[in-house]
This record gives structure tokens, sequence and C-alpha cells, in this order.
């Protein structure tokens, strides 16, 4: 093995997520501002003598055609590349937290490959090969906070006044996880918040809107409200993640961790205003 790549692959947080309307095909449309965060995975990455994509990670019960493994596949049939890879995964982002966590890793399994393989594909083209991956790779790839509409397509880099603030923020995840379907496809989901504006959002950062998921959210898993209450009670303004299981917070002083039940994930993190690889993508 050669040429050896190590990249991170950061989580977001969705600032607020509305429900405003759905389409004749049954997508939702949404509007959100997606966030990343300075909690990151790790990928390293080696280019190998046979075309074979091989996968290992420090956690041991990750699926092996993962989405770093379907992002080099999907890659190397859309090049023709006959290039393989040994991908390693330190994983820390939870999986069904509402981060975008395998999104962000095909993200960067892709951004990294294009530049081991030598295949200098444009950011548009690897945007076309992440979204038949998932609907937020494209803002991993784009590499910068967003407003985001549509059904996630519609993707508006913040600048200016609009631009998020530096802040740090306290995560708590239970150890259940949610199934985005489960939440879409709920009787009790509201799917009309009114239209919101960037200019709107611009006038109060975090304390703008809500998470529209976190209500059914919290019936299909009731730690999602425990996780809520507890932050709560420190005096933070707290909401779920994507659609879950993850809730944050906007921090102003020290957490106190004693009160977090034992098995939950709890991080401190920072939002970043670029992505770390944002360098490696270029527009044509």
């Amino acid at each position: 093995m050669f040429a050896l790549y190590d990249v991170p692959a950061p989580a977001k947080l969705n600032v607020f997520l509305h429900v405003t309307g759905r389409r004749s095909d049954g997508y939702h449309l949404l509007q959100s501002v997606f966030m990343l965060l300075d909690w990151h995975d790790r990928i390293s990455l080696e280019r190998t003598r046979s075309s074979a994509i091989t996968r290992s990670d420090n956690v041991g019960n990750l699926p092996t055609n993962d989405l770093c493994v379907r992002a080099a596949q999907a890659l190397q049939a859309a090049t023709g590349c006959t290039q393989g890879a040994h991908i390693h995964l330190e994983k820390s982002i939870p999986a069904q937290a509402g981060m975008g966590g395998g999104s962000s890793d095909a993200a960067s399994t892709l951004l990294a490959l294009n530049h081991l393989w030598q295949l200098h594909l444009p950011r548009p083209a690897l945007e076309r090969i992440g979204l038949a991956l998932g609907a937020d790779v494209p803002f991993f790839l784009r590499g910068r906070n967003a407003w985001v509409e549509g059904v996630g397509e519609i993707i508006t880099p913040l600048t200016g006044a609009a631009a998020l603030p530096a802040a740090r923020f306290v995560i708590l995840k239970p150890p259940a996880g949610l199934g985005t379907q489960a939440i879409f496809s709920s009787d009790f989901l509201q799917r009309n918040t009114k239209q919101a504006t960037i200019v709107g959002f611009a006038a109060d950062h975090y304390g703008f809107g809500q998470n529209d998921l976190q209500p059914v959210a919290s019936r299909l898993c009731p730690e999602i409200h425990d996780a809520a209450a507890l932050l709560q009670a420190q005096g933070f303004q707290a909401r779920m993640t994507g659609s879950g299981s993850a809730v944050f917070a906007k921090i102003a002083h020290d957490f106190d961790a004693s009160t977090v039940p034992s098995g939950w994930h709890v991080k401190v993190c920072g939002n970043l205003q670029k992505h770390p690889l944002l360098e490696w993508a270029q527009d044509k």
C-alpha cells in the first residue's frame, strides 16, 4: 500500500428545521440552516495495487458497505477509474443522531479519493455523485454553513450579516436512535410552517425558529424529551438536530455533565466557518 491521506469529516447541526409543505411525489419541502462543527470522524485512505475497495474501522460493528465504500465505488463507476483504496474509518460522530456523520464521511471520501486517484473532478461533478448517496452529501462538499431549502438541493452559503457567529454548543445523544422515515410518515407531523427568509433568520441566528420534527421524534423516542429537559434545567435553550436523536444548546457558561445519564454521548464543541477540505474541491 502507498499514498496515504488522513482527512477529517465534520459533523453538522440543523440550527433550525422547518417543514413547509409536501410535494406530489411525497417528498417534504424543508427550510433549514446547516452548521459545520469541529466534532469530526477521521478517515485514512491508502491507494492500493488492485481496484478493490476495502474498509476497516475502530468500532467493529459498522456495515462493510457503508457510505465511505459506496462513495469510493460510485467515484470509480463515474470515472472508469481502476485504482483501488483501503479506507480506515475512525468513528466519533454517533449514528442516527441527525448530525450527518455518514454523509460527511462520504463527502470527505469523495474529496480525498479525487485527489488520491488524481481524477481532478470539479465540485459539481462530485456533487452529482454525492447526491445519489444522500441528500446531505452536497452540503459537505460545498464546505460552507448554508441555508438549505427544497428537498435539500437548494444550498445558499451564509455570508455577511447572515454568517453564523462563532459559538460553543453542548450536544447530548441518548443511546436510542431514530429512522428518518418513521418521523416523516407520521400523521402527527406538521407540514405547513410559514416560509422564512434569510434576513429574518439573521436577526436572531441561534434563537430563530424550531425543529418541526422534534414533537414527533419525542413521541417515538422519549429520551429526546429527557435530553432537552436536562439542558433546559441548566438554563439553556435546547433543540433537536435533524431527525434526531441528538439534542443541542448554545452555551455561554460551563455545562454540568454530572447530570447526564450513563451511556449517553456528551460533547462540547464549536462551529466552523468552513470545511477543513474546502480548498480540495474546485468549482470548475
